[in-house]
């Protein structure tokens, strides 16, 4: 604006006096291209491929919806440990044009013939691994009815010019990374169980970099989905080929599953903090509701005026931690089948209890329950030059879900049944336990720690960010969050520090490199484990540009974007 004024006078101290008309003019001009918003567009995701897709759809007049669906096909084929056609998730989703924002919930659900104790044998102890790796584990996936759906209310591009890369990507095969080589062969003998995952996934003397994968059953279902919708999927040749599979080899899940499932639309959980308002996900994700009470609890300390990762940082978001997780634990499920406190656990007034108890170094008292979900999960940011943001994570549960792929259709099945109560009270594949509210009914959801966040600055999109990793993924953003808003940190410089991880149950605080005095005085009260924690793509909206970024704990990641 100074610029502004400046060149004002200057305009005036030159024409004014000889052309007053001219001067009127290019005044005029100024404050008008003053007022024209700079285009700005940006696609943050796990594979650098799914982010040229997306960007390829920005670039040629698409908008986020349908960038985002283009993503997230994409990362079926070539992020084939997360990104899936046979699991589900949650999209967030802002309409710049109406100011509005609302959610997605096409997170798998239990089979119709599930049953609480699926798990357990005569004697009520649970089979180890059934959840995990068997023909039982699989929910019946929602991805493909949560993009059909995003692309028919609110793309404009036919989706079959969406999903015509991916069908080309698969068919044609992608090169493998080192790192992508190298997670394959490690989870050989899992793809060795079954025979269709065996032949894609495996190789006698294992993968290399530079490999190509090509995935044609995958390519021919795809081709089968983009000629005849999502019907394909739930009720057509797609949907007998996964039901007949299960069948055959003694699932429950059914095609009457499939021709049954329902997402949900649901209305995001938002909170203020600070002069901002973040959104994220409802119930059946448990995210939203613990992002937004630590973030509470935090509001009542001037976060940015303490030293980042100092010791008195660190223990006040641990024990804002430790009271979300409990809370997380006890009361968080499937909101239509249990009732979900939510206006009270997402209250400043609570929060103002809390913050009480950890100034008088009360602990919360230790619940008996808490859940856990894999972490091979994958998330992307998006945002259009009209202002439109989708924040989506999806996944198959752990590392490639099941390791089951039904003949004939290339598509890897989820392992979320895993995400339930095998029995409540007792841990699960990564040691925690879960919870009443949690266990197995039929069509019920699991519940998820997925956290796809919109942060608001003036009723605009300002931070667009989520991230995978299982129980960790509500940390991993909530560090993102308060980097970039209480530190004013670049998406970069959050990306490069580090983070930590608690979650009440176990008793483990998980911690990325920090200072070794720091790690002595911390050891006095916790267990330690040291690990790379969380996954984060982020999109953040200056006034003087976009800043895009995808995390670099792994690689292939891309974040790309445009400003103009």
């Amino acid at each position: 604006m100074v610029r502004g004024i400046l060149k004002i006078s200057q305009i005036s101290k030159i024409y004014i006096s000889k052309y007053p008309l001219i001067a009127f003019l290019l005044i005029l001009l100024f404050f008008y291209s003053s007022l024209v918003k700079a285009e700005s567009y940006a696609v943050a995701s796990r594979h650098h491929l799914a982010t040229d897709i997306g960007m390829k759809v920005l670039n040629e007049g698409g908008n986020a919806i349908d960038a985002a669906v283009a993503v997230a096909f994409a990362l079926a084929v070539v992020n084939p440990s997360a990104g899936n056609l046979g699991g589900g998730g949650f999209m967030l989703i802002h309409l710049a044009e109406k100011n509005e924002t609302f959610s997605i919930d096409y997170r798998e659900r239990a089979p119709i013939k599930s049953f609480e104790k699926m798990f357990q044998d005569k004697s009520g102890k649970v089979i180890k691994g059934l959840s995990l790796n068997s023909i039982l584990a699989s929910g019946v996936p929602g991805t493909v009815s949560g993009m059909f759906y995003a692309s028919e209310k609110y793309g404009t591009i036919n989706i079959k010019a969406l999903i015509s890369p991916s069908i080309e990507l698969a068919r044609k095969g992608f090169v493998l990374s080192e790192y992508q080589a190298k997670n394959l062969n490690k989870y050989k003998q899992k793809f060795s169980k079954n025979q269709e995952a065996k032949k894609i996934f495996t190789k006698p003397n294992g993968f290399s970099e530079g490999d190509i994968l090509v995935q044609t059953n995958l390519a021919n279902t795809l081709e089968r989905i983009s000629q005849y919708g999502e019907e394909e999927f739930y009720s057509g040749e797609t949907a007998k080929k996964i039901s007949s599979f299960f069948q055959i080899n003694g699932g429950i899940l059914s095609l009457e599953d499939l021709n049954q499932y329902k997402l949900r639309i649901l209305k995001p959980v938002c909170g203020s903090y600070r002069y901002y308002v973040i959104c994220s996900m409802a119930p059946p994700s448990s995210g939203g509701i613990a992002l937004i009470q630590i973030l509470n609890v935090l509001e009542n300390t001037d976060l940015g005026k303490l030293d980042h990762n100092s010791e008195e940082y660190l223990n006040l978001l641990i024990s804002a931690m430790d009271y979300a997780y409990k809370d997380r634990a006890e009361y968080l499920g499937d909101p239509d089948y249990s009732e979900v406190p939510k206006d009270i656990l997402t209250s400043k007034k609570y929060a103002d209890e809390i913050f009480k108890q950890i100034k008088e170094k009360k602990l919360p008292s230790k619940a008996k329950i808490n859940v856990f979900e894999g972490e091979e999960t994958t998330h992307f940011s998006i945002v259009d030059k009209w202002g439109n943001a989708v924040s989506n994570t999806y996944t198959l549960n752990t590392a490639y879900g099941s390791g089951i792929i039904p003949t004939g259709t290339g598509i890897l099945m989820n392992n979320e049944m895993d995400d339930f109560s095998s029995k409540p009270g007792y841990p699960n594949a990564y040691g925690l336990v879960g919870s009443e509210a949690n266990k197995i009914e039929p069509k019920k959801t699991p519940l998820s720690s997925m956290s796809p966040v919109i942060v608001f600055l003036h009723k605009k999109p300002y931070l667009i960010t989520g991230s995978p990793g299982g129980s960790t993924i509500i940390t991993s953003v909530l560090q993102e969050i308060i980097n970039v808003l209480d530190f004013k940190m670049s998406l970069e410089e959050s990306s490069k520090k580090s983070r930590i991880h608690f979650q009440h149950l176990p008793d483990i605080l998980f911690h990325e490199q920090l200072d070794n005095s720091l790690i002595k005085s911390l050891k006095k009260d916790k267990k330690l484990i040291n690990r790379k924690l969380g996954e984060v793509h982020s999109i953040l909206l200056k006034k003087d540009g976009i800043e895009a970024f995808s995390d670099k704990r792994r690689p292939d990641g891309k974040a790309s974007s445009i400003y103009k």
